[in-house]
C-alpha cells in the first residue's frame, strides 16, 4: 500500500509518493502550505485515476487534453513523466528512467498507489 508523505522545507511543503516498498514514484512542487500540499495530494489521487497517457517520446504524437501523463525526454536523454491536472498545472513529477518501460511500469504504479495512499506528515 502507498503513502504520501508530507515534509516541511524552508520555503514549504512537499509531498512523495511512495510505493508499498518505500521507493519514491513521485514528488510534488514546493506548497506554500500544509493546506495546498494536502489539495495536491488530493488533486493526484483523482487525476491519477482519470489521466491519459500522452507518449511525447513519439515522433508526431498526439496532443491530448488533461489530466494526463506526459511521458517525456529530458536534458540527459532519459525517460521522465510529469502529471498534468485538468487546469494544465504539473501536480507531481516522476524519477528519471534510462529504458521507457520502466518510466510506464512507474506511472503504473503511481496509478495502483495513488488513489487510496494514506497521507503521513513526518516531523522535521
Amino acid at each position: 500500500m502507498g503513502k504520501f508523505v508530507i515534509k516541511q522545507t524552508k520555503t514549504g511543503f512537499v509531498f512523495n509518493l511512495k510505493a508499498g516498498n518505500g521507493e519514491i514514484i513521485a514528488t510534488s512542487e514546493v506548497y506554500t502550505t500544509l493546506a495546498n500540499c494536502k489539495n495536491g495530494i488530493a488533486s493526484v489521487k483523482k487525476n491519477s485515476v482519470l489521466a491519459k497517457l500522452e507518449d511525447q517520446t513519439v515522433e508526431g504524437f498526439e496532443k491530448l487534453t488533461n489530466p494526463k501523463f506526459e511521458v517525456y525526454t529530458d536534458k540527459a536523454g532519459e525517460t521522465r513523466v510529469r502529471l498534468k491536472a485538468r487546469n494544465g498545472e504539473i501536480i507531481a513529477t516522476g524519477e528519471s528512467y534510462k529504458a521507457k518501460a520502466s518510466c510506464l511500469n512507474g506511472i503504473e504504479s503511481i496509478r495502483k498507489n495513488a488513489p487510496d495512499a494514506e497521507i503521513v506528515i513526518e516531523e522535521a
